[in-house]
C-alpha cells in the first residue's frame, strides 16, 4: 500500500475499495502512517465525500478495529446520540429519565469537539467522577441503574478514538461520512440495539441547514440498517445555545435543576421528544402519549433524579451534587453581559459563542488542552426575546479576568438585535423513524 496514492485517489473524488481503506486505517493504528498523512486523508474525505457503501465500509473497519460489547436481546437496549451543539447537555438528563421508565441505556460518549462541549467533560466536573470503567463495571451499572456513560476504552473502536481527536484539530469535524462512521461504530460496538439521533441544525451546530441534515440522517439510517440497528432521527434547532448555561460544571448544575423539576422550555421539549422515541424503540411504551405520561411521572416523583444520584455514586462521583450543586467547581470571576441596544434578538451566532468560551478554557484548542470545568456562561435570551439597552442578558464565569473580558465581547457581538419584533423559532424541526 502506498499512502500517498490512496490520499490522491480520494482527493480526486475516486472510490476506495474496502481493502484500501482497511490497509490505510490499520497502517495508521500501527503507526506506519504519520498523523500528517491521516490529516490529509481526512481533508480529502471532507472535500470529496464518500459513497454510502464506502461510509458503511469505514464504519465496519472502525468496529472491527476493536471488540464489541453485547447485552441480552431481551434488554432491547437503546442509546441516544447528539451531533453536538452549544450548551447541549441533554444526554445527562435523558439517560436517567429513560432508565427510570425501564429502558436499558448503554452510552459510550466523547469529549468536546470543536466549539461544542463533550458529555464526558461535563460529567468529569463532578468531583471524583470516573468514565474510564471496565466492560464488567459498565454492564453491572446498567443492570443495576438502567444506564451508564463511559469513555471509549483502548480496545473499543480504537480507530475512531484516534481519528475523532484528530478531526477536532484539522477542521474536518463537519464531514458527513466521518460523522456517520464515528457515531455508528461507537453505538454498534457498545451494544445498543436501537438508536435515537438528536441531529442538530443551525448556527451552533456542525450542520447548518436542514438539507445537509437530511443527507446525514439518510446515511445514519442506512448504515444502521446494514448492521441491524433501528435508528430514529429528531432534527432539532441549534440557532440558540441550548438551555441557559454553557460550560461543563454549569451544565451539570442545570441538568440537576431540571431533574429536580425546574421548567426550562427548550430543554424540556427536546428531552421529552427524545425520551419518547427511546421508550417506543425499547418497547416500554406503545404510544407517544403513554411515553409522555411515563416521563412526566418519573420526573415528578423524583425517580429520575434518584437514578442520576445512584449513577454518580457507582461511577465514583460525589452524589451530594444532586442536593447541593455548589459542590461543583466554582469560577473566581462573574462578569455581567450588558446589552448595548434595545430590540428583539433576530439571530445568535451560537458557534462563535462556543469558540469564545474556548478562550476561557471551557473547551479545547488542541487535543491536550486542559479544561477549566468551572468556566462558562449563563445566557438567558433566545431568538425572538425582547432586550432593553443596558439590560444584563447573561454572565461569563471565568478564572482569568482578562480572557473573560475578551470572551464577553465576543459573546455580545454574537447577538444580532433588530428594531422589529422577531418571531420565536421552533425547537423540533421534524422527526423520522
Amino acid at each position: 500500500m502506498n499512502a500517498v496514492e490512496l490520499i490522491m485517489k480520494k482527493r480526486d473524488g475516486k472510490k476506495l475499495s474496502k481493502q484500501e481503506m482497511k490497509d490505510f486505517i490499520h497502517s495508521y493504528l500501527e503507526n506506519k502512517i504519520p498523523e500528517y498523512q491521516m490529516a490529509a486523508f481526512l481533508m480529502a474525505i471532507f472535500q470529496r465525500g464518500m459513497e454510502t457503501d464506502e461510509v458503511q465500509t469505514l464504519t465496519e473497519i472502525y468496529i472491527e478495529s476493536g471488540r464489541k460489547i453485547s447485552f441480552p436481546k431481551s434488554w432491547n437496549t437503546v442509546d441516544k446520540h447528539s451531533t453536538g451543539g452549544v450548551g447541549d447537555k441533554i444526554s445527562i438528563m435523558l439517560a436517567p429519565i429513560a432508565a427510570a421508565c425501564g429502558v436499558k441505556v448503554p452510552m459510550i460518549s466523547g469529549r468536546g469537539l470543536g466549539h461544542t462541549g463533550g458529555t464526558l467533560d461535563k460529567l468529569e466536573s463532578i468531583p471524583g467522577f470516573r468514565t474510564d470503567l471496565t466492560e464488567k463495571k459498565f454492564k453491572e451499572i446498567i443492570e443495576k441503574v438502567g444506564f451508564s456513560i463511559i469513555s471509549q476504552s483502548q480496545d473499543i473502536v480504537p480507530a475512531d478514538k484516534r481519528i475523532y481527536a484528530l478531526r477536532d484539530v484539522t477542521a474536518t469535524v463537519e464531514s458527513l461520512p466521518l460523522i456517520t462512521a464515528s457515531i455508528m461504530s461507537k453505538k454498534i460496538a457498545e451494544g445498543a440495539q436501537n438508536l435515537v439521533i438528536d441531529l442538530k441544525v443551525g448556527s451552533g451546530a456542525f450542520i447548518k441547514n436542514l438539507e445537509n441534515a437530511e443527507k446525514l440522517a439518510e446515511l445514519l439510517i442506512q448504515t444502521g440498517k446494514k448492521f441491524d440497528q433501528q435508528v430514529a432521527v429528531v432534527f432539532s434547532n441549534m440557532n440558540s445555545p441550548l438551555g441557559n448555561y454553557v460550560g461543563n460544571a454549569l451544565e451539570i448544575k442545570e441538568c440537576i435543576e431540571y431533574l429536580r423539576g425546574k421548567k426550562i422550555p427548550d430543554i424540556d421539549e427536546l428531552t421529552q421528544t427524545l425520551a419518547k422515541y427511546m421508550i417506543l424503540l425499547s418497547q416500554k411504551g406503545k404510544t407517544k402519549n403513554e411515553a409522555a405520561e411515563m416521563i412526566r411521572k418519573v420526573i415528578r416523583s423524583g425517580e429520575a433524579l434518584e437514578k442520576m444520584r445512584e449513577f454518580i455514586r457507582l461511577q465514583k462521583g460525589d452524589p451530594r451534587v444532586c442536593d447541593d450543586p455548589d459542590i461543583l467547581p466554582q469560577a473566581k470571576f462573574e462578569l455581567p453581559i450588558i446589552a448595548e441596544n434595545s430590540g428583539w434578538i433576530e439571530s445568535i451566532d451560537a458557534q462563535n459563542i462556543g469558540y469564545a468560551l474556548v478562550e476561557i478554557n471551557a473547551g479545547r484548542k488542541t487535543i491536550k488542552s486542559r479544561l477549566d470545568h468551572s468556566a462558562g456562561a449563563y445566557l438567558r435570551k433566545k431568538i425572538g426575546d425582547k432586550v432593553e439597552k443596558s439590560e444584563e442578558i447573561g454572565t461569563v464565569f471565568c478564572n482569568d479576568k482578562i480572557a473573560g473580558e475578551h470572551t464577553l465581547k465576543r459573546i455580545l457581538a454574537s447577538y444580532n438585535i433588530s428594531e422589529k419584533k422577531i418571531k420565536k423559532e421552533k425547537m423540533i424541526l421534524k422527526s423520522i423513524m
